[in-house]
């Protein structure tokens, strides 16, 4: 299990942030990112988690909150919400740089959410042991 600061947890989100190509980049402007240590049971029981799921250990690595649909706002100034839970993240987590990897991932799987991908559509992106191999040393 890799584990980082609550801190360096932080700066790495948002460096992730921070590298994202400006045609991305500019379509958050309006996103409040939060990390947080791990969703809570009603987070994901509203999410379709069953009872089953949640007491195995069934959890969520990050979670995209956007703003209700119907509002008269374009897409780049609807203010949406995205969390990154931590512990997750360590616990599925070998090593530091497997860590480092999943939580680009994750911010990127999650922001794509953003952009009306479905998880389906990013199945391909997630199975990668690592779609950043020039990122990380």
């Amino acid at each position: 299990m890799a584990r980082l600061s609550p801190k360096e947890f932080r700066q790495h989100v948002k460096r992730v942030l921070d590298s994202l190509p400006p045609a991305i980049a500019r379509h958050t402007t309006n996103l409040a990112v939060d990390v947080e240590d791990e969703p809570d049971e009603e987070t994901l029981m509203h999410l379709g988690f069953t009872p089953a799921e949640i007491a195995e250990g069934d959890t969520l690595f990050g979670l995209f909150v956007p703003f209700p649909q119907g509002d008269l706002l374009e897409l780049e100034e609807r203010p949406n919400r995205l969390i990154i839970y931590q512990r997750p993240h360590e616990e599925a987590c070998a090593s530091r740089r497997e860590l480092l990897i999943e939580i680009r991932k994750t911010v990127i799987h999650e922001l794509a959410h953003h952009f009306g991908w479905t998880d389906a559509d990013l199945e391909r992106f997630d199975n990668s042991p690592n779609p950043f191999p020039k990122e990380l040393p």
